[in-house]
């Protein structure tokens, strides 16, 4: 929706629809949807990496795996560079999974590993499945800094992977899904595709229309990366420049569902300007500042003043999300 919205500031784009083209929208939504695309749907199944854990179903050891991650942080710290581990998931049925989670306690120098209960599918547990019992710990060689709030958890269908990267006091930070927001969500990746897209243009003549995908691609491609940088995760804003994510300004998670209807309903506002203020003649002309206090002001007034009286005299609490641990859901859900 951000990247239709941001297509939708292009007068080329407006007056090409109303002649029943619509090339720009569909690259605007396109390349507001690419970047997740490239990573989730391509680039994790050929991501390689250092040390997989593989559990047995019939007999799954939280000692062993628990081992088998301090391992990758040992390779790290001999070797003295990133390693990248890769949680199996335990499958027990065609729709149940035994879940478990890894965390590090660096104050004790362990990692431990805790057998969840059986989940389906949808992630929800299977009643009388918990085991409290099956703990496994193996010491940890070097200290482990989280740069997000969530534990490791395994579950359905694929596992996590993490990245362990040195720090200049002998720790290692640790990165949650090192093959997200990599190379896919950089500004210069947007900038090439669109840069791509020129040269095809003029190569038939098509010199207008050259500038106008650049700008569009670039532009509606860009957008996501900047959205996502209001999260936690961060991206890789300058590959091949910049070698690592560049952190997220914390205002949100990727899971709040707050932030997300804003952005798509913001959009469908910006939308729904760009395409009026376009028209040849309007019979009943719509101001922008109209606009943005009937669908916007007014709306979002009425809902706060709504919560606010829902919430009287009470603490409304939820856990605490994470951005990565909020899209690795996602995209298992989906």
């Amino acid at each position: 929706m951000s990247g239709v919205a941001v297509a939708s500031f292009g007068p080329w784009a407006v007056d090409a629809a109303l002649r029943g083209d619509p090339t720009f929208f569909v690259l605007g939504g396109a390349c507001g949807l690419l970047p997740d695309t490239l990573d989730f749907k391509f680039y994790r199944f050929f991501y390689k990496h250092d040390v997989y854990v593989s559990p047995d179903p019939k007999d799954p050891d939280p000692r062993k795996i628990a081992g088998e991650v301090a391992r990758a942080v040992a390779i790290g710290v001999r070797e003295k560079r990133p390693v990248r581990l890769k949680l199996g998931t335990i499958r027990l049925g065609a729709d149940f999974w035994r879940r478990y989670r890894v965390t590090f306690d660096n104050d004790a120098r362990e990692v431990v590993c805790r057998l969840g209960p059986v989940v389906n599918t949808g992630q929800v547990p299977v009643e009388g499945t918990e085991d409290p019992g099956a703990v496994g710990r193996a010491p940890l060689p070097a200290p482990v800094v989280q740069t997000y709030d969530a534990d490791l958890v395994a579950d359905i269908f694929d596992g996590p992977s993490v990245g362990f990267v040195p720090r200049a006091d002998g720790g290692f930070d640790l990165e949650f899904l090192p093959w997200h927001r990599e190379w896919s969500h950089a500004l210069t990746v947007g900038l090439f595709l669109g840069l791509l897209w020129a040269l095809v243009s003029c190569c038939f003549g098509a010199w207008t229309l050259a500038w106008q995908g650049l700008a569009t691609i670039a532009g509606c491609y860009a957008v996501h990366v900047l959205e996502d940088q209001l999260g936690h995760m961060g991206s890789n804003l300058f590959w091949p420049f910049t070698r690592r994510r560049t952190s997220g300004l914390r205002l949100m998670h990727s899971g709040d569902a707050l932030p997300n209807f804003t952005a798509v309903w913001i959009s469908c506002v910006l939308i729904f300007w760009n395409l009026s203020r376009r028209q040849p003649a309007l019979e009943h002309p719509f101001p922008f500042w109209k606009l943005v206090l009937v669908a916007v002001v007014v709306p979002y007034a009425v809902f706060g003043l709504l919560r606010l009286a829902l919430d009287h005299g009470r603490k409304p609490s939820a856990p605490a999300g994470d951005d990565a641990d909020d899209e690795w859901n996602e995209m298992k859900a989906s």
